[in-house]
């Protein structure tokens, strides 16, 4: 059974940094694509970065040259190190892995994905 556990979010202030890690059981972490994913509160989860196989990265604009994705998959985990932080990036931030799949909803946040339970980080202005 496919498992994804976040940990690392807190409390930070503004301009502070936090490294988010996930970690996969049940499965290899390399043959998937990964994905970081922010739910602010009443708004819709949406892909902050993610990561393929290979190592090709991707980042909504918000958080480009701020947040940095990266995966270890001897260890399974993918983190976020998350440096300046904004009051806006606050939120419940979710994992997700996506597996060997085609088709429109194959992509980081597709139907297709496994999730984390999240983690909260808040920022404090």
């Amino acid at each position: 059974q496919v498992q994804l556990v976040e940990s690392g979010g807190g409390l930070v202030q503004a301009g502070g940094s936090l490294k988010l890690s996930c970690v996969a059981s049940g499965y290899l972490l390399g043959t998937d694509a990964m994905g970081w994913h922010l739910q602010r509160p009443g708004k819709k989860r949406e892909l902050v970065a993610s990561i393929t196989l290979d190592g090709t990265t991707a980042y909504q604009d918000s958080v480009k040259g701020r947040f940095t994705i990266s995966r270890d998959n001897a260890k399974n985990t993918v983190y976020l190190q998350m440096d300046r932080l904004k009051p806006e990036d606050a939120g419940v931030y979710f994992c997700s892995a996506t597996p060997a799949c085609s088709g429109y909803e194959c992509r980081p946040g597709g139907l297709y994905d496994y999730w984390g339970q999240g983690t909260q980080v808040t920022v404090s202005s």
